[in-house]
């Protein structure tokens, strides 16, 4: 099998209402594409990271990427991530390692698809069924506490067992306000995670996680900027709450860096950021040697085949 042609489709469109999390708002949502086309009539779909820019960098990105993926085996997946990621030549981070990401999970579809086989089945296939939380919370203009306890008791009458709200964009007295408010409407068996979206310093973090603890929150999610390891330590040390991050990490490498502080509970890498299903599976291999769980973030229907593909696959956020 070969792989003929390459393109990115990408798709944008505004939101009913914008929404806020604790560093930014987010007026339109969107799609950035992947496909891959081969000669046996099999293509495959990519999910890439989503920008708020049109799409034009990301399809600039892409042409270049065609020409290394055009006439290789994409069964081959290791080999042609390992071909695209020069960090000398591409950068070890940002929007070129998002379209890896996208076309790597292209791959990966053409591969379930030449085997008529469900993705997490060609990952291990570890369980049938999984744990799904869904997130929501967000800050919306006129959006007030009853406002917020009838959107997470919505979610809940959906069959969620978890939900998770953002945090991070009012005062804190506010926002633990909103917490306990949540932690009412859903009741005592409902497991509730908290975003703060990295908007805190690491001394802020650690007083809203003191004044949270009564809450019985299941984990908190980049409560500092991704970068400060020794925040997340600092963090980690002064709760009983799990920290959660990793949405904004690349690749393995920087799993591993992460992981070697012992700062984080959980994992949440983003297959459509960090380097696709690839990577992923080898960021998963790397923290079930430490005994970590991951919790794969963002799109759902890629993070459901890899939480079901591996042993140590937490729940899914939908």
């Amino acid at each position: 099998m070969k792989i003929t042609k390459m393109w990115t489709e990408i798709y944008r469109w505004k939101r009913n209402k914008p929404i806020r999390n604790g560093m930014y708002t987010y007026s339109d949502a969107g799609l950035n594409v992947v496909k891959i086309a081969t000669d046996e009539g099999i293509t495959g779909i990519g999910l890439g990271g989503g920008m708020t820019d049109d799409g034009k960098v990301f399809q600039a990105i892409g042409a270049q990427f065609e020409q290394v993926v055009v006439g290789q085996d994409p069964l081959n997946n290791e080999k042609i991530w390992d071909d695209l990621w020069q960090p000398k030549l591409i950068g070890r981070r940002g929007l070129t390692t998002r379209v890896i990401s996208a076309i790597d999970n292209a791959l990966w579809d053409v591969k379930g698809k030449a085997a008529n086989m469900p993705v997490y089945k060609l990952l291990g296939g570890y369980s049938d069924s999984v744990p799904v939380y869904i997130a929501g919370g967000y800050y919306e203009e006129g959006k007030g506490l009853e406002d917020l306890a009838q959107e997470m008791e919505e979610s809940v009458s959906m069959g969620a067992k978890a939900v998770k709200m953002k945090i991070g964009g009012a005062p804190i007295n506010e926002d633990v306000e909103r917490v306990r408010v949540v932690r009412e409407a859903i009741g005592p068996d409902i497991d509730l995670m908290v975003d703060a979206n990295a908007a805190y310093r690491y001394y802020d973090a650690i007083k809203i996680a003191k004044r949270m603890e009564p809450y019985d929150v299941f984990w908190f999610e980049e409560p500092v900027n991704p970068d400060d390891y020794q925040g997340h330590k600092l963090v980690s040390q002064a709760t009983s709450i799990p920290i959660s991050t990793g949405e904004n990490e690349y690749t393995r490498y920087g799993f591993r860096d992460l992981i070697e502080t012992r700062s984080v509970a959980i994992l949440q890498p983003d297959p459509l950021i960090m380097g696709g299903i690839t990577e992923i599976k080898k960021v998963a291999a790397l923290a079930e040697a430490h005994d970590l769980p991951i919790s794969p973030h963002g799109n759902q229907d890629i993070g459901v085949h890899v939480v079901a593909g591996v042993s140590n696959g937490l729940t899914v956020d939908y």
